[in-house]
Order: structure tokens, then sequence, then C-alpha cells
């Protein structure tokens, strides 16, 4: 760390200038942590004393990399490993000139302990390591959360000692993450909050361990004691709970010009003028969205200066020699066969082998001649009838045949060729699921194959239905299975001979080609390109007749067809096939092969290189010196050199001779690309070369003298084909010829290569048809060249060399990386203990707006956790340090799980496919996103506030209008009851009080009834009347003033479940001028986490008594509760069950309205428990404004399936009835656990009108009865009564579930248009409520981009990031709503989005505190604006939304203006400086996998956490991880800290059905969720 050793005060004082400049940028966000480093870097250059020989920005980044990354203690590389493990590709990347660059590049961090904290894994499902955990500090700025007093303890005293390294996580913090520099967003109102944004030099000063407060160690697992059972429902407050809540300063902020047009708008004044006058919503056109505006939200990263560039001049085509006329070559290769067939009838042509690896069979040209002559005969004319023809010349059949049967698959190969059919191999299915399948399926498909050649042994282990036919496969068309054994063919008659006519450019065979994306491609290949391909490799590799090849490569693509089954037959050669069953159980046996038989030739891979080499101290004897040629057939892979040396330096004393070795370069389309030649013996070997990585990832060429830790070596694979052409071009865009220094594609052009891509006219054009271009953009010539796919170079003496290919490129940043190079680094990491070498997949995942690393392994079952996370640690430090490149995620899975291939590799496609479903199972995963997104766009800066002075100049600060809205006016409606002419009922509405109106209704209208309660059968168990209600209000207001001499204005508590008594115990307090608090009563099966609540609304409401029933009494003082609470401290305790029938001396009127009616207890999402006080006058009003709006009358009824403790659920409960005289028929939400259709059942019965219920309701018959419409419908029960449908919430609307709701019961009648929300708040129960009349609920598109940036605009519907939002309801009769800047607390026009502020004669009078706190109450009661209309008094919803005029019209003829609710204020997040809102995270991340059953998040020093239930198998908890990260990053440019994975029902949800994050929060850091995994993502 030179730099941090440097004293800055002896630079000159300019240097020191720029870099106080430099600081400032960073500061203020003109500049990312990325540029600054670098200009910093450049900066400090020439003061840094420097590494020798090393560039100096380089060492800049090393350095960069190492402060950034951790380190484990190395362990000394085996020589070799010697133990192999059957099945694996075991060390086919193995080099020990890598390996030494890796071990020192993980030398340079050595000193650094391991700073990561490990992930947490439940000990119940997974073994725990022994491992401390560690977590990083909080280095974010200096201001406090709300939880932060409780948690101080706790701070005190954790892992300082296991924090050794501050420095890599401030640089962490430091660097352009997720995380802001401003405070964690779960602030209360009430707290000071630090703006700032710090310079490095803050954060370091604030990072000292001794003054840090480190995070409380969450790592360790304990039994949760809060997973509780999801349908009940709790109201969970935080342990310390708060009475009153203050709005200091709050989180807005206004990014608009004056004149309310985002500052990106693109719309010109003239349109945006023209906009305005129409008076309709700015709405960009539709066309606008689909053009991406990436530009404007990722920060692009700028070219850095000193990368490489090509410099050389640009490349001239490179000609093989000549393709040589020899006079016996065959017209056709089927005259080949024909010819030895008849002429050397006896000579040996293929020799398969036993699983020991004996030779079990000799096929002769003879036999080979003529079974295929007696197959082609059998395709031709013995398939179908005389009139039907099953096959004919040209049709395209499937060869399936497995990879131990080379005899019959020639057979059937050479058939196909004489009867004109088009062969087109493919692999044995083993099961309906195999890796790629259906895409095989596909082309088969795709290519019109309706029959399928195979033998007998094939068929029989192929999978069958019960009725004994073969199954099909996922996505094959249907085939009909021929099996080709001898037995089953018919003997042509003596006239039949098959037509040979010369090459032509027919199709001879189609060989399958996965891509990169999986898809599988059939690339046809002519007779003529079969024949010429044939010619070019008998000259190139100068084959003789009567030669022995020993072929270990698959006989069915690629190199083994070519040189074992088609070059052979052409030059009557003897192949000995070698499979890869063999070679799996013995690995010499190819050795041993070419050792019995004296094979001049043979073709193998690397890996059999390396097989042969482990296992070959066990074979003294066996000689390798009759090979003149041995062609590696991927010598292609860069990584191919250490093989060859390896086994050249353990076999040249075997005989072996070093010019043997022969490299190829081959492709599917271009087939045989380059091969070496055999050299003469004595003449020296062709040179390598040693290429920069670095150069390398920018496609250039640059000799690497500087640092060998980070060079490529990679040996030649000869000359260019005979008669063939070759160029390389660049590997995107247009074919331009690259410079003599710059790596491409290779292109070739000669008759032997593939002609096109089966069926794909448009690909095969850009790949079998290219015509290269000079700089100029000049077509060189009009010869057609093929892309090969992959990339090299042509170096001295044309000689060629490939460094990777098209398929296994990483575009990372605008810098190309080999996914082969990366696994070499990666198995360089000593991974003996921890992974299987050759079961490792590298492949890139595009991940906003970038392609993104990703590694994934098998793990060994031995390995110990620490051991893997280790590994996985010092795996990213290697990646980064030798490819300049981080590694977003690296995945353990267990041993066999990988998808492969059917000759043991991994299936690349199928694996990323696997990752990105979330099916891949890993057991140990690590993600870091933290240090490999570098384009997040910057922070957003706070602008200053716009004060009064915007309403001098007449232009608000957003949009023209101010954003209110107002209900009718509640005092000039005329009541339809009102101008009855009943004295009575007008004398009714004249009281100001409840309970008077009960008197009068119990005189007048005694019998009338009011509430019916409903039980889970459907059957009303209660009902009661005016005078019922009446009598027994009356008796419990006795019982008070007898049993509880209690005073006018005590507190009463009433216990109740959901009924009539707790109406009857309402009333009996006002008749006794008591206070009523309803209380939910507490959960009998779980006191220990409902009794402390109940405890504390009595404690904060010094209640005097309790009203209770006889049951609920004895579970407050049984033993139970006893260990909860002290059951000696209730309050007198009143069961009120058997009441004696007595009358008060005199019911208690109040001397005014203002005097108290009641408090209203609930526990907000944030978790705070609050009581508001509600006047006499206030309850009158609310019931006047909600019978209004709804048309409530006596002859009315309403159903409710609401809680009755709280909120507008506790009036429509108990109050409305009262005043407006409807019958209420109630149902206990409770009771449909019992009975689910218990709701919907009762409104049909009862044909209600008008019903409210709450969300949980909602989503249980959802559900629950989603599937049983036709049930229901049998049942009888029709929702066609239904006028209007209202949820009661204190939330933004959910789309989603009423309109899955509406859809779902649409059978039964439901009206579409019957359902909708309300919206209420603590400070006023009823703002918004649909109603009766007036127009339908509206539904806006707004963009998500400008509400983070508190700015609302309208878009169309299924844009990009856009989000809908529905009305919530009609504002109420007598209601005004302005839209707010919750920190000016000026107001705001319409295209802002602004907290609710609400002006009503029916808002609640204050919090109720014990202390008086009288601030409190003034800032959220009584509040004022501080411009504009300064005289009206407001209250503060602690809401966030907009008021849009919309185009309807409203009852008054005026166009409506529609209030759309956002989201809690206490909730948002706010991160990067933009505000977020918790529900469309949570939405995002329950879309990412159906096993995703709840989430929540929160922010934890200043890391974003993300909790998900996991509803499906323990072992897809990990798969969540990378696919929760990877949708908040694309979809909210959020970088997601800590991903927890829980059981379900974990996540706290009270009885609105709303999320209690902050209760969440809490327990998470007190290590009380259990978790069944929790990752850091770094």
């Amino acid at each position: 760390m030179a730099e941090r050793g440097l004293d800055v005060s002896v630079l000159p004082k300019e240097v020191r200038d720029l870099l106080a400049e430099l600081e400032l940028e960073l500061s203020e966000g003109d500049i990312t942590q990325k540029g600054y480093e670098k200009k910093r870097s450049k900066l400090l250059g020439p003061y840094i004393p420097q590494t020798q020989g090393v560039d100096p920005t380089l060492q800049e980044d090393h350095r960069n990399q190492i402060s950034t990354s951790t380190s484990a203690p190395t362990q000394p590389a085996s020589k070799y490993h010697r133990g192999r493990s059957g099945g694996t590709r075991d060390e086919r990347y193995r080099s020990d000139i890598h390996t030494e660059a890796v071990q020192a590049a993980l030398a340079l961090h050595r000193e650094q302990k391991m700073a990561l904290p490990m992930p947490t894994k439940r000990r119940s499902t997974f073994i725990q390591s022994p491992v401390d955990p560690c977590t990083p500090p909080d280095t974010s700025s200096a201001s406090e959360d709300e939880g932060s007093l409780r948690r101080q303890a706790a701070l005190s005293a954790a892992l300082i000692q296991n924090l050794q390294n501050p420095e890599s996580w401030i640089n962490k913090s430091v660097q352009g993450s997720s995380t802001s520099s401003s405070a964690s967003s779960t602030l209360s109102h009430g707290e000071v909050k630090n703006q700032g944004v710090f310079s490095i030099a803050d954060v370091l000063a604030h990072a000292r361990l001794e003054n840090s407060s480190t995070p409380p160690d969450v790592t360790t697992t304990s039994s949760s004691s809060s997973s509780l059972d999801r349908p009940s429902n709790f109201d969970l407050p935080m342990s310390a709970f708060v009475k009153g809540m203050t709005r200091g300063s709050s989180k807005s902020s206004l990014m608009e010009t004056a004149d309310g047009v985002a500052v990106n708008n693109r719309i010109s004044t003239k349109i945006q003028q023209l906009l305005n006058t129409l008076r309709r919503p700015k709405r960009p056109p539709l066309s606008e969205f689909f053009l991406d505006d990436f530009e404007e939200i990722v920060e692009v990263p700028q070219p850095d200066p000193n990368q490489p560039k090509p410099e050389g001049r640009q490349m001239t085509m490179v000609k093989g020699e000549p393709l040589g006329a020899v006079s016996n070559w065959p017209p056709a290769l089927e005259s080949a066969l024909q010819r030895w067939g008849t002429s050397q009838a006896k000579c040996p042509c293929l020799t398969a082998l036993d699983v020991t690896g004996k030779p079990v069979y000799t096929l002769t040209y003879g036999k080979l001649w003529s079974r295929s002559l007696k197959l082609a005969y059998t395709l031709l004319n013995k398939l179908g009838t005389k009139n039907e023809v099953v096959l004919r010349p040209g049709d395209r059949v499937a060869l399936v045949y497995p990879n131990n049967d080379p005899v019959m698959f020639i057979v059937a190969f050479y058939g196909c060729l004489l009867a004109q059919v088009i062969p087109v191999p493919t692999e044995v299915p083993l099961t309906r699921k195999d890796a790629g399948g259906n895409q095989i399926g596909f082309l088969l498909g795709s290519c019109g194959v309706a029959l399928a050649l195979t033998s007998e042994v094939c068929l029989k282990g192929l999978p069958k239905t019960q009725n004994g036919e073969i199954v099909t496969f996922k996505g094959w068309p249907r085939l009909k299975w021929v099996v080709t054994d001898s037995k089953y063919l018919s003997k042509p008659p003596k006239d039949w001979q098959p037509q040979i006519p010369a090459a032509t450019t027919d199709p001879a065979y189609i060989e399958y080609k996965t891509s990169k994306e999986g898809s599988v491609m059939g690339v046809s290949v002519s007779r003529i390109s079969m024949l010429s391909h044939c010619q070019a490799l008998s000259q190139a590799c100068n084959y003789t007749e009567g030669e022995t090849l020993v072929n270990v490569l698959d006989f069915k693509k690629d190199a083994g067809l070519w040189h074992g089954v088609l070059t052979s037959v052409m030059n009557k050669l003897h192949t000995i096939s070698v499979p890869y069953s063999v070679m799996k159980v013995s690995p010499l046996s190819w050795v041993q092969r070419v050792y019995a038989h004296k094979a001049k030739v043979a073709v193998v891979k690397c890996r059999d290189l390396h097989w042969a080499l482990m296992a070959h101290r066990d074979q003294r004897d066996a000689s390798l010196s009759s090979l003149r040629m041995l062609i590696v057939a991927d010598g292609a892979n860069p990584w191919s050199v250490s093989s060859c040396d390896a086994f050249l330096s353990a076999f040249q004393s075997h005989g072996l001779k070093p010019e043997v070795i022969c490299p190829c370069a081959t492709s599917t389309e271009a087939m045989t690309v380059a091969i070496r030649r055999p050299g003469v013996q004595g003449t020296p070997l062709p040179g390598r070369a040693i290429l920069s990585m670095n150069g390398l990832s920018y496609g250039v060429i640059r000799v690497n003298t500087e640092d060998k830790n980070s060079a490529l070596t990679v040996q030649d694979v000869g000359h260019v084909m005979p008669g063939g052409l070759m160029c390389i071009v660049r590997p995107e865009g247009t074919p331009q010829l690259c410079k003599t220094d710059e790596i491409g594609e290779i292109c070739t052009s000669s008759r032997a290569g593939g002609v096109a891509y089966y069926g794909l006219s448009g690909l095969s054009k850009s790949t079998f048809e290219v015509i290269p271009v000079n700089s100029a953009g000049v077509s060189i010539g009009d010869t057609p060249f093929i892309r090969s796919g992959l990339l090299g170079f042509v170096g001295p003496g044309s000689l060629v060399f490939v460094v990777g290919k098209m398929d296994g490129l990483l575009m990372v940043s605008g810098r190309r990386h080999n996914a082969d190079d990366v696994v070499a680094t990666a198995l360089a990491v000593e991974p003996m203990k921890t992974v299987y070498r050759g079961r490792i997949a590298v492949f890139s995942v595009s991940v906003f707006y970038d392609e993104r690393i990703v590694v994934a392994a098998e793990q060994r079952p031995d390995a110990s956790e620490e051991d893997s996370f280790q590994w996985m640690s010092r795996v990213l430090q290697a990646i980064d340090s030798i490819h300049q490149v981080g590694v977003y995620c690296l995945a353990l899975v267990p041993a066999n799980s990988l998808p492969k291939t059917p000759l043991g590799g991994i299936h690349l496609s199928q694996t990323k496919q696997q990752f990105l479903e979330g099916t891949l199972h890993p057991c140990n995963i690590l993600m870091c996103p933290h240090t490999c997104v570098t384009n997040l766009p910057k922070p957003r800066q706070k602008q200053p506030g716009v004060g009064p002075a915007s309403m001098i100049v007449g232009n608000l600060v957003a949009g023209k209008r101010i954003a209110q809205s107002a209900g009718r006016d509640l005092g000039q409606i005329e009541d339809n009851d009102m101008v009855r002419k009943t004295r009575v009922l007008y004398f009714v509405f004249q009281q100001q009080f409840l309970s008077e109106i009960l008197q009068s209704r119990a005189q007048s209208t005694p019998d009338h009834p009011l509430f019916m309660l409903i039980n889970a059968k459907g059957s009303a168990v209660s009902i009661a009347t005016c005078v019922q209600l009446h009598k027994r209000a009356e008796k419990i207001a006795a019982v008070l003033s007898e049993k509880g001499q209690l005073n006018t204005g005590d507190n009463v508590v009433l216990l109740y479940p959901p009924g009539i008594d707790l109406i009857g115990a309402f009333y009996g307090c006002l008749y006794a001028g008591c206070i009523p608090v309803t209380v939910r009563p507490p959960h009998s099966q779980n006191l220990a986490a409902t009794l402390p609540t109940v405890r504390m609304i009595i404690d904060v409401s010094k209640s005097a008594c309790i009203l209770t029933t006889q049951a609920l009494m004895k579970v407050l003082k049984s033993k139970e509760a006893a260990v909860t609470v002290d059951v000696k401290t209730w309050p007198i305790i009143i069961d009120t069950d058997d009441l004696p029938r007595k009358r008060p001396v005199h019911i208690y009127k109040p001397p005014t309205p203002e005097m108290l009616a009641y408090l209203d207890f609930s526990v907000s999402t944030t978790g705070m428990l609050t009581g508001v006080k509600l006047s006499h006058a206030a309850v009158s009003n609310l019931c006047r404004s909600i019978k209004l709006q709804c048309e409530l009358y006596s002859t009315r009824q309403i159903a409710i399936c609401l809680d009755p403790y709280c909120g507008l659920g506790f009036a429509l409960w108990c109050l409305c009835s009262v005043y407006s005289g409807h019958q209420s028929v109630l149902i206990p939400p409770l009771e449909l656990d019992t009975n689910i259709s218990l709701w919907l059942s009762t409104v049909s019965q009862f044909k209600i009108r008008d019903t409210f219920c709450s969300y949980s309701v909602m989503e249980v018959c959802t559900k629950g009865l989603g599937s049983q419409t036709e049930v229901l419908k049998a049942r009888g029960i029709n929702l066609s009564c239904v006028r209007t449908c209202v949820v009661v919430a204190e939330e933004r609307p959910r789309i989603a579930l009423t309109q899955s709701f509406s859809k779902l019961f649409k059978d039964l009648g439901l009206s579409p248009r019957a359902v909708s929300t309300s919206f209420g708040s603590r400070v006023n129960m009823a703002i918004c409520l649909q109603g009766t009349s007036g127009p339908e609920p509206t539904t806006v598109y707004v963009d998500l981009k400008s509400l983070r940036h508190d700015r609302v605009r309208l878009v169309e519907r299924g844009a990009p990031q856009s989000l809908p939002l529905t009305e919530s309801g009609k504002i109420l009769p007598g209601v005004r709503v302005i839209i707010v800047n919750p920190e000016t607390k000026g107001p705001l026009g319409d295209s802002h989005l602004g907290e609710i502020w609400v002006n009503s004669p029916h808002s609640a009078n204050g919090y109720y505190t014990i202390y008086g706190d009288e601030s409190l109450q003034a800032d959220h009661f009584n509040t004022r604006l501080s411009f504009g209309d300064t005289q009206t008094l407001w209250a503060r919803t602690g809401y966030l939304g907009f008021v849009r005029r919309t185009e309807l019209t409203d009852a008054s003829g005026e166009r409506h203006d529609a209030l759309f609710v956002v989201g809690a204020l206490d909730e948002t997040l706010e991160l990067r400086g933009l505000r977020y809102h918790p529900i469309d995270i949570e939405t995002s991340v329950f879309r990412t996998h159906r096993s995703i059953a709840e989430c929540a998040v929160f922010t934890w020093t200043n890391l974003l956490v993300v909790v998900v239930e996991l509803c499906g198998s323990e072992q897809e908890a990990l798969d969540l991880v990378p696919l929760v990260t990877n949708v908040v990053l694309d979809e909210h440019h959020l970088i997601v800290g800590v991903v927890v994975v829980v059981d379900p029902g974990v996540i706290p949800i009270n009885s609105r059905g709303e999320k209690q994050r902050m209760h969440l929060r809490d327990s998470f850091l007190a290590d009380q969720l259990d978790p069944i995994y929790v990752a850091y993502n770094m």
C-alpha cells in the first residue's frame, strides 16, 4: 500500500490542490469512486516508489484489488493430483506456470486476515463451520436510527476483535455501492439526520475501531420465538413503544425545473405548452419507452486512456498449400467404400472394445459394405407398403446409438449415404429430463425427422411407458424407431445397386451444435464438402492405406467423426475406437491400444492425455514409439500447452517423440481450421507465444514482459488446411479485417466446410457467407468465408494461434475474458480438498446493463464449511488479481449435481439456465455485487428546497395547480332522513352524542335490529335490536358504577372477541361517562407474544378497569399468563357474561361535544404503539360522513368482515349502525379459518349490497376459493347483489389482489366495478371511501424512476419501470386534502409526491400521552402550511401521495380530483439519495421464484436487507440469493447487502394484513429469526 504510506504534506502545492479538488468532486458526487481512484493514482504516480518493471497503472490496479479482497494462508500445491476420482474431466486446465502465477498473486494477500463475513446456515440443516463470523463495521454517517438506543449496550460488546482489517470494508462502503452516505432510512421523524456526503477522510475518521459501533453478531443461530402461524395475525409493538411521534426532518426533495418539467424531459417547450393548454396528464408517447434510456440511468464507464490499442498494419489473407490431385482419390466417399468393400473385403475397418478395454469385434470393409447395402435397401424399400413410401432420398433420419457401439453407427451412417437419406447423428436420450435434450428434440423437429435408427440393445434401454412404447422425450417429435441389427435387414436383390453419383452440393449429413445460449442448431455438410474435407485431412495428416488409427473421441461428431468414420474409410485405415465408458474405467486403455496395434495415429483430447498421465505409473511396458502423429483435437484450448508438455515429459521415456504431438483447431461450422503437421525428427519445435492477459482483454496482442502473473502461454495449432484461405475479422459488427497485432475471429474459405445451419437462412448468411471488408469498409473480393467461432491470430511463419472461443467469451465492461482462462485460474487455487477438477462452469449473466461472471463448481462431500468459504474467497482474489475482473457470484453445488453432457463435460447453457431459474440448488454461495457492479448511477444530490418566492412569481414548484382536493360539503347536503316528517327521527340527527341517539332509537324503533353476529356455520348466533343494546348498555353502566366505582372520565379497557358484547360494553361506558379503550384479546395459544401488547395498552392508557368475558378473565389470571406478565397488578377485572338486572342512577351526558368519546390504540407497521383521542363531535361527524357517502339508511343491510379494535374497522363495527340505523351483519374474520367461504356465502344469503373487508380476508378468499368457483356456484352463492365491496386499509391499494379477486369471482356474478378501497390513517381514520355514487376509481401508471425523486410522471400501461396505482376511494364529505412537502411544509403541485395533509371535522384530537406533551400533538394534528393558505389547521397523515385531476366528473359536475396513496413516510427507505417504497422492492422479489411465500425489506447499517420466506424445500434456500440480488439490481438499481431466508410465517403481519418491517428488523438484529440461511453480499 505504497500510497497509504505516502506523506501528502511533502507533495508540491499544485498536487495537493488538485488532490483537494478531487476530494471535493467525490464528496459532491461529481465523480465516481473509480474515477476518483484513477485520477488520484495518476497524480500520485510519480511520487510512489515503483516495483521494478511493472507498469505504474497496472501496479495501482493490483493495489486497489488487493485492498478490497481477502486472503487465507496458502498451502503448497501438490505436483499432480494422484488419486483419480472416476468420471471427472480431471486436470484438464492444469498448468504449473499458471498455478505459480496464481500462488504468487495470492501471496500478495497473505498478510491480510479474512474480513469477509461468512454466510450463516441453520445448524439443523447444514453443518456449521467453526470459523468466527465477522460483520462489517458501520461506516455510514454518524446519525443513529430509531433502534440505536436499544442496541447501544449490545454494540459496545460486539465483535471488535474480529475486525482485523476495517480498511477493506471502508473501501467497499466508499465505492459506488448501493449504500449512500445518508443515514439508515428507517429513521423515525424526530431524529436529526446528517445529509452530507463524506469524503474518504471523514469515513476513515468515523471508522476508528475504538469509537465505532459494530453491529451485533447476527450470524449465530438460536431457536425462534417469533415464527408464529400466519393465520393468527397479531399486532406486535417494538419493545420500546412510542406514545407520540414527531416529524422533525423528513426525506423529500425537489428535483425539477421551475415549471415542473423533469430535467431530462425530451418534450420541447412548445409541445409542453400545448399539453398544458389541453389540461391532459403529461404522458410521453408509448414508443419513447421502448427506446431503452439506460444512458440516463447507468454510469457508462469511460474508456481507459491507457488501454492498449492495435498498432500493426491490416492483415493479409493466409493461404494453405494447394490441395494435391491424387490420382486414386475417389469421386465420392461411397465410391471409396464400394472399392474397399469389393476389392479388400477382408481388411479390418473398425475394432470395437468391451468395457474392460479388450477388442470385442472387428468390422471388415467387406462386412461394412454388405451391411450398409442391406440397410440402404431396407430404408428405401421395406419400411412402408408399396403404395406408401416412408423414406425418400433427401429425407432426414436420426441416428441414435450409444458411444460404445461404433460398429452399428458406422453401418447406419454409410447405409444412409448409400440410400441418399441425410443422417442426423444425435445422443441417446436416457431420461425425459436430459440436459439439453429438448433442444436436440427441437432440432430433430425442425429437420423434419420422423424416423430414428438405433440398435436392438439401445432400443431395449430406452425408457418406456406402461404399454411398452418408447416415451415421447421432452421437446422431441413423434418418431418411428427402426432397429438396424443385421437380422432385421432385408438382403437386396442381385440386380439392385445403389446410385453413387460424383459428390455434389446436396446435403450429406447434419451435425448438431449447441450454441452459447443452449439452442441446438444443425450444421448441414454437403457431399462435396465432406469429400473435400477428407482429402484435406488425408493430405495434411499424410494418411496411407492400411495404417492403424486409435480414436478416443466421440465418433458421432467433430474430429471423431471426421477422422474415425469418414477419412479412415477413404484411406482404408483400421480404426480402433476407445469409448468414454472404457476411458473412465481404464484411462490408459488408448495408450495400450496404440502399443498393441502399433498404431501410427491417435486422435485424443487434453483430458485423455491427463488421464493417461495419472495412471501411467501402473503401466511400465507400453511404448508409443510407433506413433507418427498424436492429434490433440482440442489444441485450440489455450491451456492445452500444459497438457501436451506434461504428457511429453512423462512418456518421452516410452518412445514418444516430441514432433508427433499435433494440436489442431476445429469448429462445427468450419470443420478443421488448422492442424500442426508432423515434424521431422531433430528439427526444433515451434515457439510459444507469451501474451499479456490485459492486452488480450482489449483484443490486442502484447508480448508479456512485465508481470508473469498475468501472462498466457499459447501454442500454435499449425498451418491452414490444404486448399484453404484464412483471415481474422473483428468478432462484433461488420467483418472488418483485423490488424496484425489484433485478436479476432478466425474465418476460413474452402470447399471443406459446413454449408448452412439447417432451416436458418438468416443466421446462416451471417455465418457461412461472410465477405471481409477493409478499414474503409470496402469488400475484399467476393469469396465467402465461414466464421469458425474461434478467437485467435496468425503469428510468424503463418502459424495459427487460438486464444479462445466465441462461445466462451465473457464481455464485461467492454473487456473480453475467456471462460476457460477463468476456469484455469480458479483451479490453480488448490481445489483438491474443496471442489472436483473438471467439474466447474464459468458463464456470464446479464444484470443491470452489463455481463456479470458466475462461477459454479461441484463441492466435495467431505469439504468443511470453512474450507469452502476460504477457497471461494481466495478464488475471488485470484481472478481479481490475474484477470482484473470481479466475480459476481461463486456457487458450490453438491457432487454430481451440475448438468452433464453425454461425454461427462459440464453442460454450460443448462447450468446457466438452472442458475437463472433458481433450480441449481447450491450448498455454498458467495455474491460480490458491491465489488463488480461499477456502473450504478451517481447518488442523487438534494437540491435546496423551494420557498414562498415560487408563489410570488406565480409558478408553483411542480405543475400549474396546487395538489389539493375536497369531498362534498358536509353541512349543506340534504339528508333523506331529515326530509322525513317523523319528528323523532329528525330529533335523532340533531344529537351530537351517540349515547343519546341510541336512547332515542330505543324509544322510537325499539325492535329494529341493528346488529346480527354470524358464526362459522353461517347462522345468526346473536341479534341486537335498539332496545336490547340500550338495556345491555344500561346494565354495564350500572356494574361500572357499582363494582368498578369509577369516576367520570376514567379509562376502561374492553377486552372482547369480535361480537355484540363488545358493542354493548362500548355503549355501557358511554352511559357511565367512562372512556372505552378497545383492545384485541390475547391469543390463548400464544400468550408470550400477544399478552405483552395488552399489558402495554393497559399501562399506557392508565385504565382503571377491564371489562371482559368469563373465559378471557380466566386466561388473564392463568399460570401461563403469569409467566409473561405480573397478573397481580391487573386493574379491576369485571366479567360481563352474567349481569344483574340493574339500571344506572342516571345516564351520563357530556357537557360539550369536544369531550373525549373513546381512545383508539393501534400498533403501526413501524412497530409504534399509538393511541389517539376521539371526541364526541368527531365521532358524530365521522358517522354522518360515512352515512352520506355510502347512503346508509335504516332499511339497508351491510356486511362487515373486519377486526373491530381500531380505526375504520371499529367505527363500522360499533358506531355507524347506531347513528344511521342500518343493520350490520357482523362476520368475525377468525371464523374464516373454520369456514373459508363464510363471508361470501353470508353476503349471498342476505343479498347484501354493501360489504366491508380487510386485505387479509380478501387474500384468504382469493387463495383458498379461487379454484372452487364452480363448487360455490353449485351451492347457490351469487354475488350479483353486491354494489360496493370496500377494502378497509391504511396503505397503498393492492391492485393485484383486488383485480385477482374481481376476476376470480366474476363467475359468481361479482361486478368488476364493485371492488374498491378506502384510506385512513392514525390522525383521521376515514379520509377516502368509494361510496355508492361518484365516478369509478381511476388507475394511473407512474414512472418508478421519477417516483424515487418524489416526482409524479404518468406513463402508458406496459411501459418499462411503470407502477400501476389506483385511487383509494372518493374523498369523504367534509374532508379536504392537500399534498405538502414534508420538509418545507409548503404546498406542492400535482406532479409532485408529498405528504397527504387532511382537514376534517372528524380528525382525531391528538395522541393520548401520559405526559401530556402538547408539542407532539400540535405538529401532527394542528399544523399550518409554511406559505400559501397559512390559516387553515391541518393534520399530517404520515402517508405520501399525490392528487391528479381526471377526465371524470363528480356529482357536482366538476372535474374529479383523485387522491393516490403511495406509501407510509415512516417506511420509506432512503438509499443513494433516492426514496424507495418497500412494497415496490418486495413486489419485484416476490416474482422471482415460485418458492417465495412472502418477503420484506428494511435497511441495516445502510445496507438493504431482504428477508424472504421459503415455502419450498430448504435446498432451494441458496437459489434465492442470486435471484433476489439480480432483480433488485435490475429493477431498482440497488445492491442488496444481506439476504435472509426464513421459514414461512416468520415475517410478522398485523391484523390489517400489513407487514411489521421494523419488528422484523429488531428480531433480525436480536438474532431471533432462526434463519435457514443468511448471505452477506460482498
